[in-house]
């Protein structure tokens, strides 16, 4: 075989350089001719070494052929001299291996003769042994002879077998009692109730017996085929002569067009036959029988076979189903199980022996029940041992009866007689019940051997007059397998491991039967006959056990593989479907049925005539009709075939591998769910689109809800799947580098929705705790309302997790952390001014000059602005967190919760950060934010004091706090009771005011009380300056700054409306709020 794969055979074949060389030797074979032509040979004198390394093996591969050939030769002389009986009904094994060897000599030849280098191979190798020892090979001249007299092996056989042609035939007529019954049509197995257990329900406890039990499922009917063809082409004389040998030939002509020779060499039988008989005289008649015989294996052996297969479907179900609820009856009926292995194994080679010449139907199904019958058998080993011992002891008395009748017995024979009688009467039941292990293949070899006593001419107790001595011997032999070589007989009887060599037709059934729903749930017979590949293997041929090993493997995971995808796909479909029906449940879809309804009861138009009224939810599930069917439901019977097949079996063992199908089937489930959970969001980097929170959490759920029905299918942890997948969601990156929810929501707020609050067109409305789009010129693309209210949050928390929450959180502390950094630099610059300013604050006219020298006094406002919109964000984010953590884990948030409220003033600040960092995980809110100290903490400059650093962090409060007037000039300051906050969004910088001051003063070991007093100091003193200014320009929403102050002290938790009332006038507030009541009210007039 390697010899005809291009890939595997040897280079000097191949080889340009020596192509003249083998031509020369392959048109001179077996000649050898080394002296006069020293030009041709040239090459092959370079390269003789390793010519005679590397073709050693092949070429006494040849010469193992030729000795195996001389063996069997002189064999088959002795046992012609013996003048041996052979009977398969009565001495089985003798007759069985007999013509086994005779099948296999007879094969080999012809292999041997399809070798088309063998010349080139076996003359290379000589040629460079004669060049290396001076002399050729001593095996040459007969190996070499041998080619040649066997060019064409059958008729060369035939003169050869002339003599053996008594034995051979007599051998071959007995099969007349088994063949004919292995080949009945499907009718007749139909009407005699063949394999059906429950046909006579009175006998069903009744054993199972036949006189041919070995031969019934021992014999596979295609090798008996093999046997009747070659067996009488080699003694054709025979079929003149005897009218049964005529019939099993033509019987065997008729069932098939082709023999294996070996795994996927196909020999076509009736071509070769008339090739054979056209040259002998007086075989007309023949020759007619032949072309007779493939005419009708052309036309009827097609439907033949496919009716017996319809029939082996049904009755290997029942069978099957059966043996499942009663496994108790595989005692009794055990030769049922082994017969329909067998029938079901010969039918299924068949059609794959068969399947480019002989249209096909699908044997996945049928391979199914095979499998069905196949694993009982081999779980039920006591029932099956403890019956058989039963029956046994039966058989033995009616042996020893027998024996005891016997009047003319040899020692020899009597000795081995009585060993029989002495092994089966020593056992018992109870050694069945101890686990003791059995081995009687000292006992079938003793058989054997009486056997080749008692068939030979002259012996004393001849067999030919004992045939009872046989049968009743075949049966104890077939029920001692059952007891001690129970997976060699299961092997024996249904091993498919011929698919080996059939990849590509294996893969296409495979894809039919994967296609189609109402074969699906038999897709795992497949993986299941990649068990059986590595039977085909042999100990004396060590090295093709890794290259059909790893065949076995590759296909089998192939094989799960595409069992798991397409269940994948089936589950993802269903997955798609509830989400649609989920997404008509979303609140935005009742808008027009609101609309509908008003209209009705106000008898307005409601639009068009004729226009169809919207079908409401739910609709789908109401039928008037069972016979119709949805694509869901296909989809779910789909999916329910599938899900039978992959849960049938755990695990499968393939060269030593394990295979979990059910692992396949959890990965693929893995990947595909994080992949639709980052599909669902809708995300485009060009127009910057991204699904609702609350809408992809319905899709989310909709999805996990199909995803947990999968368990009712297969038996498989889907929570485990939940939290693999949903735990790598809630981290930046999944465990492939692929970007999750967590990152694209992260980086959608902040890039899209907190940018477009810096520029303006969104702003924070405290009252309804929502970002609010601001009427502009340019309208945005989203509604920010829409993706930042209390519900869109809850579902963010709900999506994204404490963890998910937290990368959020330490995003936003990031672009906080790069905006302080901007504003250290501005207090750098302004470094003078500031401190004298941070002296003066009771110096109005001082303090007034020192103003007019500070720069990038609006910049410091915006940037602390926008660090309030970020903090205002995220205390709505932490809100939400809070919230949905609540419903989850209540009691583990009211104990966090606890043990933040009961935290001693006077417990050490790193102590106190760790509860902190505890609390903000849980969404509660602290006093210090340790998110926020973490990041500005990392921006320690090496350049910079401490002392240098604490002073540049209280100048920045004494910046912000002398800027807040010049708030008063924006037209934008105006303050919106509506919406509790300033269209510009200043309100936040109360927030950004503590959260900041708290922040770096807890980094600098300061005090945080005394730093927002001089604060509060500074920015009292400088918003009561401008009640003084008499320009309506500079002033003109000074009540709107004022309340700044009020929030500052609200938002504080170390400042205290007392503190206020001391540095600025209570009376001031409250006008002021009078004020922009007051405003407020006219302007909605």
């Amino acid at each position: 075989q390697a010899c005809g794969d291009p890939k595997a055979k040897p280079s000097y074949l191949v080889d340009k350089n020596l192509e003249s060389a083998v031509k020369f030797i392959v048109r001179k074979f077996p000649a050898v001719e080394t002296r006069n032509n020293n030009q041709q040979l040239a090459q092959l004198q370079k390269e003789k070494s390793e010519i005679l390394k590397n073709l050693a093996l092949y070429y006494f591969t040849f010469v193992d052929v030729m000795e195996f050939k001389d063996h069997v030769c002189e064999l088959l002389n002795t046992i012609d001299a013996c003048q041996v009986f052979f009977d398969i009904t009565v001495n089985f094994d003798l007759t069985k291996n007999y013509l086994d060897l005779v099948v296999t000599y007879t094969t080999l030849m012809i292999i041997l003769s399809r070798i088309e280098e063998r010349k080139a191979i076996i003359g290379l190798y000589n040629y460079a042994h004669e060049m290396t020892h001076g002399a050729s090979d001593r095996e040459y001249p007969r190996l070499g002879q041998m080619i040649v007299d066997y060019e064409n092996p059958l008729k060369k056989m035939m003169e050869e077998f002339v003599p053996h042609g008594k034995s051979l035939s007599d051998a071959l007529i007995s099969l007349q009692m088994v063949y004919p019954r292995r080949n009945l049509s499907a009718d007749q197995w139909r009407n005699a109730q063949l394999l059906s257990l429950i046909s006579a329900p009175s006998t069903m406890l009744n054993p199972a017996q036949s006189d041919t039990v070995s031969m019934t499922t021992a014999l596979k009917r295609l090798k008996i085929i093999h046997e009747l063809f070659i067996g009488f082409i080699l003694c054709h004389a025979v079929l003149n002569s005897d009218a049964a040998a005529l019939s099993l030939w033509k019987l065997a002509l008729q069932s098939s067009t082709c023999l294996c020779l070996f795994r996927d060499e196909v020999f076509h039988i009736h071509k070769a036959a008339e090739d054979l008989f056209v040259n002998i005289r007086g075989y007309n008649k023949r020759i007619n029988d032949i072309r007779e015989c493939k005419e009708q294996a052309l036309s009827h052996a097609g439907s033949m076979h496919r009716e017996r297969r319809k029939f082996l479907r049904s009755a290997l179900k029942e069978l099957a189903t059966v043996l499942a609820d009663q496994p108790g009856l595989l005692g009794p009926k055990a030769l049922f199980v082994f017969m329909a292995l067998s029938f079901a194994r010969d039918e299924i080679i068949w059609l794959l022996r068969h399947a480019d010449n002989i249209q096909k139907k699908s044997t996945d199904d049928f391979i199914d029940k095979y499998a069905h019958i196949h694993t009982p058998t081999r779980t039920c080993t006591y029932t099956l041992q403890v019956h058989i011992h039963a029956y046994i002891n039966v058989i033995i008395c009616l042996f020893s009866t027998w024996l005891f009748n016997l009047s003319v017995c040899p020692e020899d024979e009597s000795i081995i007689m009585s060993s029989f009688v002495n092994t089966m009467t020593s056992l018992s039941v109870k050694q069945v019940e101890d686990g003791e292990v059995f081995d009687f293949r000292g006992m079938r070899l003793d058989w054997f051997r009486l056997q080749a006593y008692t068939s030979v001419s002259k012996a004393s107790l001849g067999i030919a007059d004992h045939k009872e001595l046989g049968k009743m011997m075949n049966t104890i032999i077939f029920h001692t397998k059952m007891v001690d070589s129970l997976v060699e007989m299961l092997v024996e009887t249904s091993d498919l491991s011929i698919f080996c060599f059939y990849s590509r037709a294996f893969e296409k059934m495979f894809q039919q039967c994967l296609e189609l729903p109402s074969q699906s749930r038999h897709s795992i017979c497949f993986p299941l006959l990649c068990t059986h590949f590595m039977s085909c293997t042999h100990e004396l041929c060590p090295e093709e056990r890794h290259h059909i090993g790893d065949r076995s493997l590759s296909l089998c995971n192939m094989f799960l593989d595409e069992m798991a995808k397409q269940a994948r796909n089936l589950i993802t479909d269903i997955c798609t479907e509830q989400c649609t029906l989920s997404d008509q449940l979303l609140p935005k879809h009742c808008a027009k049925t609101i609309s509908q309804a008003v209209n009705k009861k106000s008898k307005k138009a409601t639009g068009k005539k004729g226009e169809p009224e919207r079908e409401k939810p739910g609709v789908e599930s109401m039928r008037k009709n069972r016979l119709l069917v949805t694509n869901l439901d296909k989809l779910h019977t789909a999916l329910s075939e599938l899900c039978f097949s992959i849960n049938y079996v755990p695990n499968l063992v393939v060269w030593e591998h394990t295979f979990t199908p059910r692992e396949y089937l959890t990965s693929h489930l893995e990947i595909r769910f994080t992949k639709s959970i980052v599909g669902m969001t809708m995300y485009n980097q060009a127009t910057q689109e991204i699904a609702k929170p609350s809408e992809l959490l319905t899709s989310v759920r909709a999805y996990m809800t199909v995803l947990q029905s999968i368990e009712n299918y297969v038996t498989i942890d889907i929570t485990r799947v939940f939290n693999n997948v949903l735990l790598q969601q809630t981290q930046h990156l999944d465990s492939h580098g692929e970007p999750t929810i967590t990152s694209l929501y992260t980086n959608w707020y902040l890039e899209t929705l907190l940018r477009q609050v810096s520029n303006g067109h969104i702003a924070y409305f405290p009252a309804m705790k929502a970002f609010v789009n601001l009427p502009t010129e340019n309208e945005l693309t989203f509604n920010a309302e829409e993706y930042s209210d209390i519900s869109e949050m809850r579902s963010l928390s709900e999506l994204l997790g404490p963890y998910g929450m937290k990368f959020l959180s330490e995003s936003l502390m990031w672009h906080i952390s790069s905006q302080v950094a901007e504003l250290k630099k501005l207090v750098v610059e302004n470094m003078e001014v500031l401190t004298q300013m941070r002296t003066s604050f009771d110096k109005p006219d001082h303090m007034a000059a020192l103003f007019k020298k500070l720069t990038s006094v609006d910049s410091v406002l915006k940037r602390m602005t926008i660090i309030g919109v970020i903090l205002s964000f995220r205390s709505l984010a932490q809100e939400a967190l809070r919230d949905v953590l609540s419903c989850h884990i209540p009691f583990l948030v009211s104990s966090v919760e606890d043990f933040k409220d009961h935290i001693p003033r006077e417990t050490d600040m790193k102590v106190a950060m760790n509860v902190y960092e505890l609390s903000s995980a849980a969404g509660l809110p602290c006093e210090i934010d340790p998110a926020l100290v973490v990041a500005l903490s990392s921006q320690k400059s090496e350049n910079i004091s401490p002392e240098e650093e604490y002073k540049i962090a209280c100048l920045l409060m004494v910046f912000v706090a002398v800027s807040l007037p010049t708030l008063a000039s924006n037209v934008m300051s105006q303050y919106s009771p509506a919406i509790e906050g300033h269209c510009n969004n200043i309100h936040c910088l109360a927030k950004a005011i503590n959260q900041i001051a708290a922040a770096l003063f807890t980094i600098h070991k300061g005090s945080i009380e005394d730093r927002l007093k001089e604060f509060l100091a500074l920015a009292s003193s400088s918003l009561l300056k401008i009640g003084q200014e008499t320009d309506k320009m500079t002033t003109r929403n000074r009540e709107s700054v004022y309340l700044l102050l009020d929030m500052i002290v609200q938002e504080s938790p170390f400042l205290t409306m007392d503190l206020l009332e001391s540095c600025f006038p209570y009376v001031l507030l409250r006008n002021a709020y009078h004020a922009v009541y007051k405003q407020s009210i006219s302007a909605n007039a």
